[in-house]
């Protein structure tokens, strides 16, 4: 059996390395050995999280109707778009013939044949063996497990985003934490935090671990930082979302506070070893914060905080979300004043009134309520995003360097778009003077 032009002997070792153990002793791990489709599936998924960016929809739809491994092999083989499209269109007409026997109950949404024939193009570039074998190799050296659906520490709160869901989550630390994800708690917030935004998510995150809650946050500078120690001082668990390898912790001055939470805690990122944070995957980092938890709480935030990007994805699948005021003259409590007034946030001033929003003992991933999932979309669509670059422009200016000059090909490859929409958008990055054409390549 080869997969992916490699053969078996090469995939399984790595493969077996990187599976989550359970909390199995040795002798119980070996007797669980994997069989060839297990480890076709789970090495399938590995390579889907280096070839597709976080979120990517159509590769969603693809792993969830052909299965990882088939969908893998379609596009490593270089199928046609109507070959592709055909073969998902049966399959597909299959499930909803039979949804009795489909593990999930969400029915994927369609994809156009041009939908396939853009994701196929801006996968292209990435579909590297070499690539994938170097990611499990990082990953063993790590100590890192690949957590896939159905395994006993999956988030299954991020089955709720549908086909933007993660293909697989890589995880660094204790197992047993990432299975608390049924009673955790997002605490999200600015990163210049002020003294106020530190002891308030402070006394939050302790008050919170103290009521058997897992604290789950971004592991950034300020308000994330505050959340991860206050909960590892008071013996708590909590989980850190990365938007990059967890192989290579960022920011790097959070390489202290991050080791410490592999030992205590967990460490999880949907992209495979070596990669590295852009500003497009830290967006995209965010809707697994909110997904994951029961309820998402924003403690300090300017009026463009990232963190309010977090509440977003938290009030748009319905979860609950919460807004701790501060003063009306400071700056640094204007996005919370803004969530409260404008996404009908509830206003919570202590730990207690942060774990009303999701109470232990309720049913925390229930499906999310239609109405109120509408209404967010719908408060959503009446912000105005001003002159902020799009998706596209965000993902090719995360690959563009000053110092670099970098290839069409190279960009395409490091922001997971189609050579030719680079192509576009370097065009019109160009004409507004972002970023500009040298002998041997392009830079900012």
């Amino acid at each position: 059996m080869t997969m992916f032009g490699l053969t078996e002997a090469v995939v399984a070792p790595l493969v077996r390395a990187v599976i989550p153990d359970n909390g199995l002793d040795a002798d119980a791990a070996v007797l669980r050995s994997p069989d060839r489709d297990e480890i076709a599936d789970r090495f399938a998924r590995a390579t889907w999280t280096g070839i597709a960016e976080p979120g990517d929809r159509v590769a969603g739809v693809l792993v969830r109707v052909l299965g990882a491994a088939p969908a893998l092999t379609a596009v490593v083989d270089a199928w046609p778009v109507e070959k592709l499209a055909e073969r998902l269109a049966d399959r597909a007409a299959d499930r909803a013939a039979d949804r009795a026997a489909v593990a999930d109950s969400v029915a994927p949404s369609s994809v156009s044949t041009d939908d396939l024939a853009a994701a196929l193009a801006r996968w292209r570039p990435r579909v590297v063996s070499a690539t994938a074998l170097t990611s499990l190799t990082q990953a063993q050296r790590y100590g890192v497990r690949l957590v896939r659906p159905g395994d006993a520490g999956w988030p299954t709160g991020v089955d709720d985003l549908g086909d933007h869901a993660p293909i697989a989550l890589w995880m660094r630390g204790r197992e047993t934490t990432l299975e608390t994800h049924a009673s955790s708690i997002s605490l999200v917030g600015a990163r210049a935090a002020t003294n106020y935004g530190e002891h308030v998510t402070m006394e939050a995150s302790a008050g919170l671990v103290d009521r058997g809650y897992t604290i789950v946050s971004g592991a950034a500078y300020g308000v994330d930082g505050m959340a991860h120690r206050a909960a590892l001082a008071s013996s708590g668990e909590t989980i850190a979302v990365l938007a990059g390898g967890v192989d290579r912790f960022y920011p790097s001055g959070h390489d202290a506070l991050l080791a410490r939470i592999v030992e205590s805690g967990a460490v999880v990122s949907e992209l495979p070893c070596g990669s590295s944070p852009t500003k497009w995957r830290f967006l995209q980092r965010n809707r697994i914060i909110a997904a994951m938890s029961g309820a998402t709480i924003v403690l300090e935030a300017g009026w463009r905080s990232g963190s309010l990007n977090t509440a977003g994805h938290a009030a748009a699948l319905g979860r609950p979300l919460g807004a701790v005021p501060g003063p009306v003259t400071s700056a640094a409590s204007a996005g919370c004043h803004r969530l409260i007034r404008e996404f009908d946030a509830v206003c919570v001033t202590s730990a207690e009134e942060m774990a009303e929003l999701a109470p232990l003992e309720s049913q925390l991933h229930s499906e999310p309520d239609t109405a109120t999932a509408g209404e967010a979309h719908s408060r959503r669509g009446r912000r105005s995003d001003g002159d902020r670059p799009s998706a596209e422009q965000t993902r090719v200016l995360d690959a563009v360097t000053s110092r670099s000059p970098r290839t069409v090909d190279d960009i395409a490859a490091r922001s997971g778009l189609a050579v030719d929409t680079v192509r576009g958008v370097l065009g019109t990055l160009d004409l507004e003077g972002v970023v500009r054409r040298v002998e041997r390549g392009w830079v900012r």
